[in-house]
């Protein structure tokens, strides 16, 4: 558009906009007259800025003009039912851009005045809760309206045995704000035995006035919101299972002191009775020391006076058929003396300095073969460094100390050591360990115990 000098200046005809009153989810329209002063056809295009542009469109965007002539185009105003547009009065432009002479491009100004609405959205969680006394919710709500406002909020129940606290009891809200509030709820006294109580209550969020006062409904409101429903489900303080419980243990005693009791006693009576009783003398026995009626001790005149020995005496100690026989060092369990299939049990103990190679040997006597079963090894400093352990030219295992304090091999079918061949093992020692003691150990300290079976090759 290319105005004259006369249409340019404020409120010259074709460039006012009436002011526009719209609500919110609500459709206005306005309209606006664009004409051509000048002495050429010119084409016009109309673009909103502003606040508005997000939502008021212009039909149509284009228009061409011969000189002198005017068209009227229709502003459509469409803001939607948000708490992005808030209440109050906004700016509306409309750029008039012309095709030929862009330089000569016009802004028209109005005022837009958007309309309230009232929006709450609250929700309840958990809906129902189980407790003895007492039970804990949380109540979110959301402003939805456009408007700043202060909630307050409100609990009923049909009877009286609820008690409702609010925390906080009322809170502001600007447009798309939401809020989390606590309740509790109590009752008055608990329910000690018998089946739980269900108690319903209802929550209701509105606003309020400064005051505290509930305001009155507003006729662009919605429909009145239906309050929210909860429970309290309030459970006995002795539940039936335990009931059950008590009753069972109840009968289990009375049955251990009316029945089970009498009867144990009686029986531990009656074995006490059997125990004391003397016993008859079987016929035919001796009399007191082993020998016959009537003959003193160590004078009887029989075939068999003067050597008689009495039951269970021994033969000097020289008996090798039992453990703790002839076998060397106290390290023989059984037969340890080379007799066939006697059960041996050898230590090797062996010390060492840091940075030293020590070796420890057992040798199989002649004429015998040591059929290894178990190894054992401690390392009860817990000491750093290496051990190898070989029967003969065998190596069987090499071990790093730090991995172990205790350690056990064993073998379902032997490892035969010939004669003259070697248990050996050798340690080196990195670093000697700490004992119990708490201090730090001069050198290196391993103990070895090999068990088997050691038999005889030679008859």
């Amino acid at each position: 558009m290319t105005p004259s000098a006369a249409s340019s200046s404020p409120g010259a005809p074709g460039l006012d906009i009436p002011e526009v009153t719209v609500a919110p989810g609500d459709i206005a329209t306005t309209t606006v007259t664009v004409r051509n002063d000048s002495d050429i056809v010119e084409a016009y295009s109309l673009e909103i800025v502003g606040d508005c542009a997000a939502w008021t469109t212009v039909e149509p965007a284009r228009v061409s003009l011969y000189p002198g002539t005017s068209e009227t185009v229709t502003l459509r105003l469409e803001p939607p039912r948000s708490p992005e547009v808030r209440a109050g009065e906004v700016p509306l432009g409309v750029r008039v851009l012309p095709a030929e002479h862009p330089e000569s491009v016009r802004v028209l100004e109005t005022t837009v005045r958007i309309g309230a609405f009232h929006e709450l959205h609250s929700e309840l969680a958990p809906r129902r809760r189980r407790g003895w006394l007492r039970g804990r919710y949380r109540l979110a709500v959301r402003n939805q309206g456009n408007t700043p406002v202060r909630v307050g909020f409100t609990a009923g129940q049909a009877g009286e045995e609820l008690t409702f606290a609010f925390t906080p009891a009322q809170h502001p809200l600007e447009p798309g704000e939401s809020a989390e509030i606590g309740l509790r709820v109590r009752t008055g006294k608990p329910v000690w035995f018998g089946a739980p109580v269900v108690w319903p209550f209802t929550v209701d969020a509105a606003e309020v006035s400064e005051t505290g006062e509930q305001d009155a409904p507003r006729p662009d409101e919605p429909a009145v919101r239906a309050p929210l429903d909860a429970e309290f489900v309030q459970i006995p303080i002795f539940p039936k299972w335990l009931l059950a419980l008590l009753a069972a243990l109840l009968a289990l005693l009375l049955a251990w002191f009316m029945l089970v009791r009498p009867a144990v006693r009686s029986a531990a009576q009656e074995a006490a009775t059997e125990a004391v009783q003397p016993r008859p003398t079987p016929a035919g026995e001796q009399g007191g020391a082993g020998q016959a009626p009537g003959t003193a001790p160590g004078t009887g005149t029989g075939p068999n006076a003067g050597t008689g020995t009495a039951p269970g005496a021994g033969s000097g100690g020289q008996g090798t058929g039992g453990p703790g026989g002839t076998g060397g060092g106290g390290t023989a369990v059984g037969n340890g003396n080379g007799v066939d299939g006697g059960q041996v049990s050898q230590t090797i103990d062996v010390r060492s300095n840091r940075g030293q190679t020590k070796p420890g040997t057992y040798p199989v006597p002649e004429d015998n073969v040591f059929e290894v079963t178990d190894i054992v090894i401690a390392n009860f400093q817990g000491d750093e460094g290496l051990m190898t352990i070989s029967f003969g030219n065998r190596k069987i295992t090499t071990i790093a100390l730090e991995t172990f304090r205790n350690q056990d091999y064993h073998w379902v079918t032997p490892i035969k050591i010939p004669e003259n061949d070697t248990v050996t093992v050798e340690v080196t020692c990195e670093k000697p360990g700490t004992p119990a003691s708490g201090r730090q150990a001069q050198g290196c300290h391993e103990v070895v115990n090999v068990s088997g079976v050691l038999r005889r090759t030679a008859q």
